[in-house]
């Protein structure tokens, strides 16, 4: 018997067992594929070639809170970056893109030569990051609600400029971009990485998203784990074990046990049981939690009526290359960026998202592109390139047909701003909707957020109304995955948030949180009746 047991060792589920594990709990940790990481693996598609097979860049890990403290490189991480952290053509012609150098002073000196008003733009922009950066990405990336950093925002800037910098983070990107700059071009820094998410631009939510991976790129670069992504969930691997917890792969989890409205353990598919003293958490999607491991009988009837509106992310079609040769950009200055954004003009942008929005295969996709061995030169043998595109279909689309014809237009895409490069390909691999669900079964349908992340799915709506964060309406269960706030993205505030619930609700000091949170959840799931005026007859 343990103390804890954590459904999944993706990199949320990991974060949950070293903070347990931390706190002196013994941790077993469950997964069911042969190896750690979910989305964060590597491997040789093509011999001499490593290909991340699924995210790549963590920028967000390198600046997350939560990530501070493990002590990654003594568990043998390192980290490397590309000379620069990402560029952004206005279109196949654009011979000047817009990058982002390592010095704001020299980005803003491109931005200038645009438009002179944007290279101090920029740096007014940078300015501000520095000072918000600490209670910014405390809000993002902490508990919810994030009491102790709004005041430490509103300690930075004072409330009259707070009310100004809350206006400034819920504006759509299109509009943040016309507000901030006046080149086309400079606006595409910030667009470009809008779209990493599937808020469509002219929606609240949008611009944050571009504004906080726009500044980190300036801030933090794009960071790569050196060796591949797979570097980086063997690193958590070992932290979590050397403060104790035991990791168990090829062991798929099928049930949750609860008994009086606690969760006890969990069964395997092999039958046995795993019990579990003081809690249960799961890096799971919410569905997954909600339908498939716990009994019906166990949850609220408003939860399940909540979870049939759950919304999904866009899918994502993932196109991995090996390149025998540097890529032959018409823009010269993205050799070195490590994330290149492709596709995404003013006029592309338009199109493609309204694509999606309306169902449609986009004829002109948005591609994020990334240069793995330009990142880390161990990727792939000297002068060549390790690399990969991903694009995303409309929701429902999700056929390998449709996802072979978003390949076919990705493709397109890039020997448009790279003419030659399809010569260079002598490996190219995609991973479809189907091939990433079946690769980690929380990429539902080929998502990779574990959910939307428009407005009326975050926060405390996350990944419900009646189930904001990460505790659950069963005792002891907590839901550690990318359903919880703040959502997709490796940064592993998910995990964090469900570790510290975990430990804040355990034993006599936390009896009174345990009472709060089965009134607040009881009132939260009631299901709702129309009131009636009395007597009708």
């Amino acid at each position: 018997m343990s103390d804890a047991v954590v459904v999944g060792a993706g990199h949320n589920g990991l974060i949950s067992a070293i903070r347990l594990a931390d706190a002196g709990w013994d941790v077993t940790v469950l997964e069911a594929a042969p190896e750690v990481g979910g989305a964060i693996k590597s491997a040789e598609l093509t011999p001499g070639y490593v290909t991340d097979l699924f995210s790549a860049f963590y920028p967000l890990a390198v600046a997350s809170p939560v990530f501070a403290d493990l002590d990654l490189e003594a568990h043998g991480l390192n980290w490397s970056r590309a000379p620069l952290a990402f560029g952004h053509p206005a279109g196949p012609e654009d011979d000047d893109a817009p990058v982002v150098h390592p010095d704001a002073a020299d980005t803003a000196a491109q931005l200038a030569a645009f438009d002179r008003h944007d290279g101090q733009a920029w740096l007014d922009l940078v300015e501000q990051w520095e000072m918000l950066r600490p209670a910014i990405l405390d809000t993002l990336f902490g508990p919810f609600p994030p009491v102790r950093a709004v005041l430490s925002l509103l300690r930075s800037v004072g409330t009259a400029e707070a009310l100004r910098l809350a206006r400034f983070l819920i504006l759509p990107a299109d509009r943040m971009v016309r507000e901030l700059f006046h080149s086309e071009k400079s606006g595409l820094l910030i667009l470009g990485n809008a779209l990493h998410a599937d808020i469509p631009l002219h929606a609240p939510g949008s611009g944050v998203m571009g504004y906080l991976l726009t500044m980190l790129g300036q801030d933090t670069g794009y960071p790569v784990p050196v060796g591949g992504a797979g570097a980086l969930s063997a690193a958590l691997r070992r932290r979590a074990e050397s403060a104790g917890a035991q990791v168990h792969c090829d062991t798929r989890v099928t049930e949750i046990e609860v008994r009086g409205g606690r969760a006890v353990g969990v069964v395997d598919s092999g039958g046995r049981r795993w019990r579990a003293d003081r809690a249960v958490l799961a890096d799971v999607s919410a569905p997954a939690l909600y339908t498939d491991l716990l009994s019906p009988a166990d949850v609220p009837g408003r939860v399940l009526d909540d979870l049939q509106k759950f919304t999904w992310d866009t899918p994502v079609v993932k196109v991995n290359y090996a390149i025998d040769g540097k890529i032959p950009w018409r823009s010269a200055n993205l050799g070195g960026a490590g994330t290149v954004h492709l596709g995404a003009d003013a006029r592309n942008i338009a199109y493609s998202t309204a694509d999606i929005e309306t169902g449609n295969i986009p004829e002109h996709p948005f591609l994020l592109f990334g240069q793995m061995t330009t990142a880390d030169a161990g990727r792939s043998p000297a002068g060549t390139e390790s690399a990969w595109s991903y694009s995303h279909l409309p929701r429902g689309v999700t056929d390998d047909a449709a996802a072979r014809l978003l390949a076919a237009r990705m493709d397109e895409v890039l020997e448009q701003h790279a003419p030659g490069v399809s010569d260079m390909i002598i490996g190219r691999h995609v991973q479809t909707p189907h091939d990433l669900q079946t690769a980690d079964a929380n990429l539902v349908h080929g998502t990779v957020n574990g959910g939307t992340a428009q407005l009326f799915q975050q926060l405390i709506f996350r990944p419900s109304p009646s189930l904001g964060g990460a505790t659950t309406p069963v005792d002891r269960l907590y839901l550690a995955g990318s359903a919880a706030h703040p959502g997709g993205g490796v940064h592993g505030a998910c995990g964090n948030n469900a570790a510290r619930a975990a430990l804040a609700s355990d034993g006599i000091r936390g009896t009174p949180r345990r009472a709060l949170n089965r009134t607040i959840t009881r009132h939260l799931t009631k299901p709702w009746k129309p009131q009636g005026n009395g007597d009708h007859s």
